[in-house]
């Protein structure tokens, strides 16, 4: 142990090296690390040696479940403390321990099974519309990256302006079909059938949501124009003329991507559009365990490429990609300052499962994956991909982007005309 010990000590004073940013360590037997002169922006304390082992043997994981489980302690800014983890490629790199740990649980958790898949949804997204509505926007309850386009103030803004960018690519228009698979708690079926006059069906595992977007249809006097069916992602019903997939693709599973793809194709009538926004990878690499292992469970990042390759397998013409990680990460900002502004009130909600534990594992997901997406160093992204079922043609679908902003454009202009008298 004292070996591994003086490796983590080694490791830690070299990560120090590979960063402008300054931080302390204080160890369990009271001696400390500073690795450069400076105001620390974080400090880490362990309370245990069994900390420090953990550390020594699963690296950033260890540090992480250390963390969790209250036997090391953060304190400063947690996001410099994984700005420094990225910057210093202390947290890029899986050892051989949390590789093998992250095979065991592809095979314990894999979303090959429907049954599986639920119960690895209902663990994430059936804690409870109480629970997402203390950091989530007010307008829509979107759990996925908004669209902060120049002059966007608030993630409310945001997140509308994400489901009319959705509109707009999709061209969707008043008695147009659409299937919305994945359809969280409504926010885009409401968007597209109040604004756009669409007929929406949304497709969703977990039951605790479905139940949600049900009452929430038949409060707003729209059974006739929307429905929501609780099923899994590859049990396809119908052809839509319209497909939405917004953040589902991520939890298709390492070995499923194929097959949910293929889904997305039989939804869609020829000829019909469809829209793929995920976070994937530029390259292929392991997703990270800590977030497989205590935030979505039998969840897969894929990579751009294998995405585009089952798109062309499923016989579905790519017509455009769109690149919005830096979106992501001010999403991500904005939810984590919610979810720490709201915790006492979360906690409150049930004080034995919304814990201290929870607190620090959420925390940690929402601040890392913020700086994930800001960093110059990861390779982790937020794609929309639109499709089609077929060839297009230059009458069915415009020859630029510039049906995309041509609102925008007006409405700055018409500021513009206000503010010159």
């Amino acid at each position: 142990m004292a070996l591994s010990i003086t490796q983590l000590r080694n490791r830690l004073a070299r990560a120090g090296q590979a960063t402008r940013l300054c931080f302390h360590v204080t160890f369990a037997d009271g001696s400390t690390l500073r690795n450069r002169d400076g105001n620390p922006v974080v400090r880490l304390t362990f309370r245990t040696r069994r900390a420090e082992l953990a550390v020594a043997l699963f690296g950033h994981v260890g540090l992480l479940e250390s963390y969790f489980d209250q036997s090391l302690d953060i304190d400063g800014d947690i996001a410099q403390m994984f700005a420094i983890g990225f910057e210093s490629g202390f947290a890029n790199a899986p050892g051989p321990l949390v590789r093998l740990r992250n095979r065991f649980h592809e095979v314990r958790f894999s979303n090959r099974t429907r049954e599986q898949a639920r119960a690895n949804a209902c663990f994430h997204y059936d804690l409870g519309e109480d629970f997402y509505s203390r950091w989530l926007d007010e307008a829509l309850m979107m759990y996925t990256c908004g669209y902060w386009r120049e002059g966007t103030e608030t993630l409310e803004q945001a997140q509308v302006n994400k489901v009319e960018h959705v509109c707009r690519k999709l061209l969707i228009e008043p008695g147009h079909s659409v299937v919305d698979i994945g359809c969280g708690f409504g926010g885009f079926m409401f968007h597209a059938a109040e604004r756009h006059g669409a007929n929406v069906c949304g497709i969703n595992t977990a039951p605790g949501q479905v139940a949600y977007v049900d009452a929430a249809v038949r409060r707003r006097g729209l059974t006739g124009q929307l429905e929501v069916r609780e099923a899994d992602f590859r049990d396809v019903h119908a052809r839509f003329d319209r497909v939405v997939s917004i953040g589902v693709l991520e939890h298709a599973g390492r070995d499923q991507l194929a097959e949910v793809v293929q889904a997305h194709a039989d939804f869609l009538a020829p000829r019909g559009l469809g829209m793929l926004h995920f976070i994937g990878h530029v390259g292929r690499f392991e997703t990270e365990f800590y977030i497989r292992r205590h935030i979505f469970p039998g969840g897969w990042i894929p990579s751009l490429a294998e995405t585009i390759e089952a798109l062309e397998s499923a016989g579905l013409e790519v017509v455009d990609i769109e690149n919005l990680r830096r979106h992501y990460a001010l999403t991500l900002d904005a939810w984590a300052e919610r979810f720490e502004r709201n915790w006492p009130d979360i906690h409150a909600i049930d004080p034995a499962r919304f814990d201290e534990r929870f607190r620090r594992t959420w925390r940690t997901y929402l601040v890392a994956c913020a700086e994930m997406f800001r960093s110059a160093h990861q390779r982790t992204h937020l794609f929309q991909i639109v499709f089609s079922k077929g060839n297009i043609t230059r009458e069915n679908y415009p020859m630029s982007r510039a049906f995309l902003y041509a609102e925008q454009a007006k409405g700055a202009a018409r500021k513009r005309r206000t503010a010159a008298g």
